[in-house]
């Protein structure tokens, strides 16, 4: 469909694509990946036609749109959203014109055997195709329906765009590019401002798209759930691979393994004609000889081994200090922005070396909720960390943490200690958050936003803290900085609350989700994709649900009132359904919990044996011996409490389902 031939850029006499060619086909799903720097946004661009090559083509054929959605953009004026979005059928209005304007014309003319009938016959033809793709007559009915996936509510449909933030009006942006259908869609980072729900309903969405997909992003659930070819842009060169995102991880070992292989053999063989120079290109008879090999030498292609990524980079953050059993309390806890209440009535404990995620749509409460914990914001109720709880928290805005005036390398060489301190160290802990040797002797003060917030997280990594609490931490962070911070968080022995709307990052790091949703606060017991289990169907059923859809269904119910109906439970097939996914995520939970309190009994024994000990009771080492066993007691206690709950809950559904 689009191809790139033989494309060359560079910057500074140095390469930044060396004679790269790529197709894109109808219905390729391509994932564009590589570290920061190499040029992936800058190849969209090019495609777009925003920026020129320095050598080769790019081939688009006539007919063919793009759309593109960037990382960042302002909007200006007083339109609403749903204004500014039904700007998406500015071409459907123009090519309806136009076919009047055509037909018009054609009733006109007798030429019927001219080249320029047939050049006007061919683009009428060309509007046809076109407009099928794009007018089924449902437009509003679909911008409806994106809107509301994206996250909007009918209410907000006729506020202006400016009252709402970037993230928000990106949103805008990416409905309107929805709403267009074209050909191509070339997307930087389409998730960096949704949550799960959205994502989700995007996921779904692009898998009935009827064009292509180039993206850039650095979620990988959200590359693996939509895409089926993987571009590796690396030295100036491209790779290409027929896999989603995962595979292709798999797959580009054994290249670098070959590279490596081809290297060493190489290497090897330029030892050797080195040795013969050396030896030989002094002596008469054999001089000759060694300038050929020379000359061989300097012609030689060297073999080039691939930069890989900084995912091998192991870094830890310093042990926890003991803080008491219970981390975070909140009793009756609410919040309100004058007539509007964000949560109300909240309960919680999380208890010391518990990890949790709080999840939802985006102005639901989440961060809200960790400013109140922090003490940047106050609400009503009771809200309180518990004994010796020291905090380290990362917000989305992290200038307030910085000094402006110190250098990247001085912010982390103030903040270590220890074995961390060591240069070698501190560089590679910059290495794994994307900072080059160019950048240690940058001031924080002409940082970007994004750079500045990929500091402020490497340097919470240094800090002695028993609270970690991370708000969105993955939003500037690419695939390889993620799996760093993921590996030292699992191996974090403190208490940890996340904000993410990134699912593969949460996946094995939580145990305990909070869903913020409609002014409560829900809790789920187990990983983030045991909850996920069942709000798929929740977020299918409330955004994929049409007014028409739900008038039919309505009187399908008044005509047909036991159709589809579970003889023994009353159920129609669609709410059995929806119930048993249910019930296999409450016994997901019920397992889990099973697993702590076993957990819970043993460390509760250890204890016991070491307080029947006399002797070991006299060792100061043992002196907090009893306290740990009161703390153990409690947190069994409260597993127990949350066993019984489920296990309730899952009684209660089972009788539902008919016993």
């Amino acid at each position: 469909m689009i191809s790139l031939n033989n494309i060359s850029v560079s910057f500074s006499g140095n390469d930044l694509f060396k004679n790269i060619s790529l197709v894109i086909n109808e219905r390729d799903r391509i994932g564009l990946v590589g570290k920061n720097g190499v040029g992936k946004s800058t190849l969209l661009k090019i495609i777009l036609g925003f920026q020129e090559p320095d050598g080769g083509v790019v081939v688009i054929p006539d007919g063919r749109n793009i759309g593109y959605l960037p990382q960042e953009m302002v909007f200006e004026g007083t339109q609403t959203i749903w204004t500014e979005t039904k700007k998406a059928f500015k071409e459907l209005n123009d090519l309806k014109d136009r076919e009047e304007q055509i037909q018009r014309e054609l009733l006109e003319r007798t030429d019927y055997e001219s080249d320029s009938y047939q050049k006007i016959i061919e683009e009428l033809g060309n509007i046809h195709i076109r407009l099928e793709i794009i007018d089924d007559g449902k437009g509003e009915q679909k911008a409806e329906q994106i809107l509301l996936g994206l996250g909007f509510s009918r209410e907000e449909f006729d506020r202006k765009i400016t009252e709402f933030s970037g993230g928000w009006q990106m949103r805008v942006e990416l409905a309107k590019l929805i709403l267009q259908a074209p050909d191509l869609l070339l997307l930087d980072e389409p998730t960096n401002h949704l949550d799960i729900d959205s994502i989700m309903w995007l996921e779904d969405f692009f898998s009935e798209y009827p064009g292509s997909i180039m993206m850039i992003s650095h979620d990988r659930m959200f590359l693996d759930n939509i895409t089926n070819r993987t571009v590796e842009i690396v030295n100036g060169r491209t790779y290409d691979y027929a896999v989603s995102y995962t595979k292709y991880i798999e797959v580009r070992k054994d290249r670098i393994d070959q590279q490596k292989a081809a290297f060493d053999n190489q290497q090897q063989y330029i030892k050797q004609q080195e040795r013969f120079i050396e030896r030989f290109k002094a002596k008469a008879s054999k001089a000759k000889q060694a300038q050929s090999k020379m000359k061989q030498l300097e012609k030689l292609d060297r073999v080039e081994i691939d930069e890989t990524d900084s995912s091998s980079i192991q870094f830890r953050f310093p042990p926890a200090p003991r803080s008491g059993d219970v981390a975070v309390k909140a009793r009756d806890c609410g919040k309100t922005y004058g007539q509007k209440t964000i949560f109300s009535g909240v309960d919680f404990d999380i208890f010391r070396g518990e990890r949790v995620a709080f999840v939802g749509r985006n102005g639901m409460g989440k961060s809200t909720m960790i400013k109140m914990i922090v003490g940047d914001e106050r609400g009503d109720g009771l809200l309180n960390t518990g004994h010796n709880v020291e905090v380290g928290y990362y917000a989305q805005i992290q200038e307030k943490t910085l000094d402006p005036e110190f250098t990247v390398e001085k912010v982390i060489e103030h903040e270590a200690t220890g074995d961390n301190a060591k240069i070698h160290k501190v560089r590679g802990l910059l290495g794994a958050f994307l900072f080059g040797s160019e950048d240690y002797n940058k001031k924080v003060k002409v940082l970007s936003g994004g750079e500045k917030s990929r500091l402020a997280l490497a340097k919470l990594l240094l800090r002695e803290c028993n609270l970690l609490i991370l708000d969105e931490p993955t939003n500037h962070l690419d695939i390889s900085a993620k799996e760093v911070l993921k590996k030292a968080l699992k191996d974090y022995n403190g208490t940890l609350i996340v904000v993410s709307h990134d699912r593969e990052f949460l996946q094995g790091l939580t145990d305990r989700t909070f869903e913020f949703k409609d002014g409560n606060v829900r809790e789920h017991i187990g990983t983030i994709n045991d909850f996920l289990s069942g709000y798929q169907i929740r977020s299918f059923r409330e955004f994929e649900k049409e007014p028409k859809a739900a008038k039919k269904v309505a009187k399908a119910k008044q005509v047909e009132p036991q159709k589809a109906k579970d003889v023994a439970s009353g159920l129609s097939n669609k709410e059995r359904w929806e119930l048993d996914k249910e019930l296999k995520k409450l016994k997901n939970g019920l397992r889990s919990i099973e697993r702590k309190i076993e957990n819970q009994e043993k460390e509760i024994s250890k204890l016991e044996e070491t307080l029947a000990d006399p002797n070991a009771l006299n060792d100061p080492k043992n002196a907090d011996v009893f306290h740990q066993h009161a703390d153990m007691q409690r947190k069994l206690e409260d597993y127990m409490h949350r066993w019984e709950k489920a296990g309730s809950e899952i009684d209660a559904l089972s009788q539902k389902l008919g016993g």
